[in-house]
């Protein structure tokens, strides 16, 4: 079953971030989101789509966000089709690299993510499971089978940490 789109009023919601991002406010944000830049496979068009930023690794300078709406979501798509062109995390601003977690990384990622939500995990598997049509109750067969529906990708600097930004 793929995961399901969110209606009319959720979409104005989910697109209040991109517009603080959009008046030079995603700094309000903190590093609990990333806009992400990335070109229509299609259209070559320019896209700017704001993420939930679900781990993250400082050795690396790798941020996860998850494909809510799946492997069918367009910045998915687009990033699988072109490498995503820029990254911003409040202030920060790089150009990016992206690779698809396997099935273990995304299953630890998850429940750390998890773990550090605990006062929201009810609301959080409510969610997700509103997303993929079946009862996520997060045991590790229920993140596997989230990991299998709804991909996790990492974005990191394009030359990896220590590399000079975009701007900041």
């Amino acid at each position: 079953m793929s995961p399901r789109r969110p209606g009319p009023l959720a979409r104005r919601l989910l697109h209040l971030p991109a517009l603080l991002y959009r008046w030079n406010l995603g700094w309000l944000l903190g590093r609990r989101f990333l806009l992400l830049t990335h070109v229509g496979r299609r259209s070559g068009r320019r896209y700017q789509t704001v993420l939930e930023v679900i781990g993250t690794d400082p050795a690396s300078g790798e941020v996860v966000v998850i494909a809510a709406l799946g492997s069918s979501a367009d910045w998915y798509r687009n990033v699988q089709a072109h490498q995503a062109t820029e990254v911003a995390i409040g202030r920060h601003r790089f150009r990016s690299v992206h690779r698809v977690l396997d099935e273990r990384e995304a299953t630890a990622v998850l429940a750390d993510y998890e773990r550090r939500n605990r006062w929201v995990t009810p609301v959080i598997r409510r969610v997700l499971s509103a997303l993929v049509g079946w009862r996520y109750d997060g045991s590790n067969d229920a993140r596997r089978r989230l990991a299998r529906d709804l991909p996790l990708v990492a974005f990191r600097p394009a030359g990896g940490p220590g590399t000079p930004s975009l701007g900041s």
